[in-house]
């Protein structure tokens, strides 16, 4: 069992491409734990932002009444993959992490593998 800022530095050591990963609340849009980042790349604005995201995908499937729980949500941009796996045990419900991409430097199935690798062995 990993603890958060364990988990974040395996993703951006193991992860080809990683530019940035943040645990994130998305009952409250907080980030509990960034690494990486940049300037032009803000991980708490990163961080609220795609808590919209996945409220809107989970009331969406509440709505079409879907029995079925999210993996991982991507989002491709031109130049970056931006990828969201929400937490399923051991109390991660209501977290997920967030992971941003070079789209020219990463693996995408790889990194889809190595998130939730490192999903499975943290302990919140």
């Amino acid at each position: 069992m990993t603890n958060t800022e364990t988990a974040l530095k395996d993703a951006m050591s193991s992860i080809e491409g990683a530019l940035g990963v943040a645990l994130v609340d998305y009952g409250s849009g907080m980030a509990l734990g960034t690494l990486g980042g940049s300037q032009s790349l803000d991980l708490n604005v990163a961080a609220a932002g795609n808590t919209d995201v996945v409220r809107a995908k989970l009331r969406t499937m509440e709505m079409l009444n879907i029995q079925d729980s999210i993996e991982d949500i991507l989002i491709t941009l031109g130049a970056q993959y931006h990828l969201i796996r929400l937490l399923t045990g051991r109390g991660g419900n209501g977290l997920f992490l967030y992971l941003v991409l070079d789209a020219r430097r990463a693996n995408l199935a790889m990194a889809r593998h190595q998130l939730k690798r490192i999903e499975a062995e943290l302990e919140v």
